[in-house]
C-alpha cells in the first residue's frame, strides 16, 4: 500500500490545484445597442456585427 513518507504541504498541494479555477466570461461592449455581450454572441437585441439576425416580431408570446 502507497503511503506517503512525509505531509504535503498547504503550500505544494496549493501549487498542484493552481489550475483549477473560474474563468472569466470573454465580454465584449457592443457599440450598435450600447450593451455587454458575449464574444461572437449574438445581443440580447438581435445584432450580430451590426446586422439584426434575429427578428423580434416572431418572438411574441400568446397567452
Amino acid at each position: 500500500m502507497a503511503v506517503p513518507k512525509r505531509k504535503t504541504s498547504k503550500q505544494r498541494k496549493r501549487q498542484r490545484r493552481g489550475h483549477i479555477k473560474l474563468n472569466t466570461p470573454n465580454m465584449q461592449f457592443d457599440v450598435a445597442t450600447g450593451e455587454y455581450r458575449l464574444s461572437h454572441h449574438v445581443s440580447p437585441s438581435g445584432m450580430y456585427k451590426g446586422n439584426k439576425v434575429i427578428d423580434d416580431s416572431n418572438n411574441t408570446e400568446e397567452a
